[in-house]
C-alpha cells in the first residue's frame, strides 16, 4: 500500500491562534518568526482584482463600483459556464427600399457546454459584438439602496460614538468644581467644536455627532419596516395534479445563483456580469513579513514572495504500510526528504506522557533514536542515476535507502485499539539556517548564520487494521 502522493494522510501541527493539523503543501513557513503558519492564521490582503475569462484588470475602486463583476464577460444561467458571442446573418430591410432585403450581421450570446442561447429567453440580437446586452431590472433597487444608504450612516453613528468613549476614557483626571466650571464654559461660549478641532489627530466631526462634513448638515434616512401580510397569495389549481416539465422548471442551484431574481422557469433566466477574481498577498499576523505575494499582472503564475513550507522543512511521507493488527508490532517504511541546499540534521522524538497535542494517537510509536542526515537538495543531481552516493554510513536496521536528499526509514508501530483507524503521533526536530541570510561566510569574514533547531509535531494516519 503505497500513500506518496497522498499528502493529506501526513499531517503537521500549526500551533497559531487555533491549533490546525494540515498538510505540509497546503502550510507556509514565516522564516523570520521560524513558525508554520496556516491561512486562519495569516492576514489576507486583496492585491489586485482581474477577470478570469477576459483577464482585464482593475483598481479596488472600480471593481466595488462594477459590484465585483465584469462589464463584458457573462456566465451561463444554467449550467454557469463561459457565453460565447456567436455571429450570424439575419435578413433586414434596405433603409431606402424597405421591400427588399439584404443580409446583416448579428451577434448573440451562447453557451458551448450546454447550447443554451440568449435567443432562449427572448433578448435581441445586437449589431456590435461587446456591450449593450439587455439586463433586467430588479423590482426592489430602490428599496435596496435605500437600505444601504441607512445602514451606512448607522455605521457612521456607531463609529462617532465609539470615538467620544475612546476620547472619555483618556481624558485626564480633575477636580468636580473645577470639571464643572470648565463644562458650564464650553457650553456658554461654545468653545467645543473650536478646542476639538485644535487637538491633534481629532477628527472634523464634534463629539455631539455632527457631519462629516463640515459646514453640511447631513440628511437623516429614514425607513420603513416591511409589514407582515396576513394572506399569501394561493397557489395555482393545477400546482399539485398539472404534468411538470422539468426542462421548463429551474433547479434551487439556479435560483439561488440569481437572488435578486429567483426565477422559477427557464424563460426568465438571463446571463449575469462574470465574478472577478483576486489576487492576494498572505501576511504573517506575528510579524507582519509577506509569506505570499503574487505578481501584480492577471496573466502571470508567478509569485514576488513565495513562502511555502515544503521549500523549507522536511516532508515526511508514508511509503509502504504492512498489514496491522491489533497489539502487534509492525515496520513502516516513511521517506524523508530535504527541501534546502544545506545538510540538513533530523532528530525524531516520541510524545511524552500527557502531551496536549497528541490527542489523535491510536497506537503506540518507536521512532529512531539515532539522528537523521539528509543530504541537501541538488538539482542538478536530483534525476541523475550515475551519480556517485555520498557516504553517510547509515544503519541498514533505520535507514532502509538513500537517494539525493531524501531517504527512507523504519518507524515500529504497535496498534492498541481495533475499533477505530491506526494513527500515530511523533516529533520531529532539525536545524533551519535563514535564508535571508548568508549561508557562507562573506568576504569580509563575517561568520555563517546560527542554526535554529525548530520541533514539529506530525500525525500520520496509517488507515485501518488488516482484517
Amino acid at each position: 500500500m503505497a500513500s506518496l502522493l497522498q499528502p493529506e494522510r501526513v499531517n503537521y501541527l500549526v500551533t497559531g491562534e487555533k491549533k490546525i493539523r494540515s498538510p505540509l503543501s497546503s502550510l507556509y513557513f514565516c522564516r523570520y518568526c521560524s513558525e508554520l503558519r496556516s491561512l486562519e492564521c495569516v492576514s489576507h490582503e486583496v492585491d489586485s482584482h482581474y477577470c478570469p475569462s477576459c483577464l482585464e484588470n482593475m483598481p479596488s475602486a472600480e471593481a466595488k463600483l462594477k459590484k465585483n463583476r465584469c462589464a463584458n464577460c457573462f456566465d451561463c444561467p444554467c449550467c454557469m459556464h463561459t457565453l460565447s458571442t456567436r455571429a450570424t446573418n439575419i435578413p433586414a430591410p434596405l433603409p431606402d427600399d424597405p421591400a427588399k432585403t439584404t443580409m446583416k450581421k448579428a451577434y448573440y450570446l451562447a453557451c458551448g457546454f450546454c447550447r443554451w442561447t440568449s435567443r432562449d429567453v427572448g433578448m435581441a440580437d445586437k449589431s456590435v459584438a461587446s456591450g449593450g446586452w439587455q439586463e433586467p431590472e430588479n423590482p426592489h433597487a430602490q428599496r435596496i439602496y435605500k437600505l444601504i444608504e441607512y445602514y451606512q450612516q448607522l455605521a457612521q453613528r456607531e463609529k462617532l460614538e465609539r470615538d467620544r468613549k475612546k476620547f472619555a476614557r483618556r481624558r485626564p483626571y480633575m477636580p468636580l468644581a473645577f470639571s464643572q466650571h470648565t463644562i458650564h464654559v464650553v457650553e456658554k461660549y461654545g468653545l467645543g467644536t473650536r478646542l476639538q478641532r485644535q487637538r491633534s489627530g481629532a477628527p472634523i466631526t464634534s463629539l455631539a455627532g455632527l457631519s462629516l462634513k463640515e459646514g453640511e448638515d447631513q440628511k437623516e434616512i429614514k425607513i420603513e419596516p416591511a409589514q407582515a401580510l396576513d394572506e399569501v397569495e394561493p397557489l395555482p389549481e393545477d400546482c399539485y395534479t398539472g404534468p411538470v416539465n422539468l426542462p421548463e422548471v429551474t433547479t434551487l442551484r439556479q435560483r439561488l445563483l440569481q437572488p435578486d431574481f429567483q426565477p422559477a422557469g427557464a424563460s426568465h433566466m438571463y446571463p449575469k456580469h462574470k465574478h472577478l477574481l483576486i489576487k492576494r498577498s498572505l501576511r504573517c499576523r506575528k510579524c507582519e513579513h509577506n509569506l505570499s505575494k503574487p505578481e501584480f499582472n492577471p496573466t502571470s503564475i508567478k509569485f514576488k514572495i513565495q513562502l511555502v513550507a515544503v521549500n523549507y522543512i522536511p516532508d515526511v511521507r508514508i511509503m509502504s504500510i504492512p498489514n496491522l493488527r491489533c497489539m502487534k508490532e509492525s515496520q513502516v517504511l516513511l521517506t524523508l526528504t530535504n527541501p534546502v541546499e544545506n545538510v540538513t540534521h533530523v532528530t525524531l522524538l516520541n510524545c511524552e506522557d500527557g502531551d496536549a497535542d497528541d490527542i489523535n494517537s491510536t497506537a503506540k510509536v518507536v521512532v529512531p533514536s539515532k539522528e537523521l542526515v539528509l543530504a541537501g537538495k541538488d538539482a542538478a543531481a536530483e534525476y541523475d542515476e550515475l551519480a556517485e552516493p555520498q557516504d553517510f554510513q547509515d544503519d541498514p536496521d533505520i535507514v532502509a535507502f538513500r537517494k539525493s536528499n531524501k531517504i527512507g526509514f523504519f518507524i515500529k508501530v504497535t496498534p492498541q485499539r481495533d475499533d477505530r483507524d491506526v494513527t500515530v503521533s511523533f516529533k520531529i526536530r532539525h536545524d533551519f539556517r535563514n535564508l535571508s541570510a548568508p549561508i557562507r561566510p562573506s568576504e569580509e569574514g563575517e561568520p555563517p548564520s546560527e542554526a535554529v533547531w525548530l520541533t514539529h509535531h506530525v500525525e500520520l494516519s496509517l488507515g485501518p487494521l488488516a482484517p
